[in-house]
């Protein structure tokens, strides 16, 4: 802001304007983050008894039941969430899905390509 205002007039200066929007973004994100680590709470899923069932923190081992594919994916926040690490937002389909059932289940997924039925090999407290 500071050096759009050293480029003369405020009333017609586009970079000085500009800079003040911007600002008022970066605000408003940092009340937003604010916020949310105000209402954080931290769960320690590996002092929660093992069993066998999935829930938020768990790591989730799952094999697609037509392919035999398996691919294990950690259950987080929409925050924490990160694919290319196999963290899944709590609120994703799959997760979704995979909530509240627990080894050995078979659940249905509705995916762009149409539903995939997936197998609950083994939920890790990690």
């Amino acid at each position: 802001i500071g050096t759009a205002r050293e480029l003369g007039d405020l009333k017609e200066n586009a970079e000085y304007h500009a800079a003040r929007e911007q600002q008022g973004m970066v605000e408003a994100r940092i009340r937003d983050i604010e916020g949310r680590i105000q209402n954080q709470v931290i769960i320690d899923v590996t002092t929660i008894a093992h069993t066998g069932k999935v829930i938020f923190g768990t790591t989730v081992e799952i094999a697609n039941v037509e392919t035999d594919e398996s691919v294990t994916y950690h259950i987080v926040a929409e925050d924490e969430a990160d694919f290319k690490l196999g963290k899944i937002s709590v609120g994703s389909p799959l997760a979704r899905a995979l909530i509240g059932k627990e080894e050995g289940d078979v659940v249905a997924v509705k995916t762009p390509s149409g539903v995939i039925e997936y197998e609950i090999v083994e939920v890790r407290h990690i």
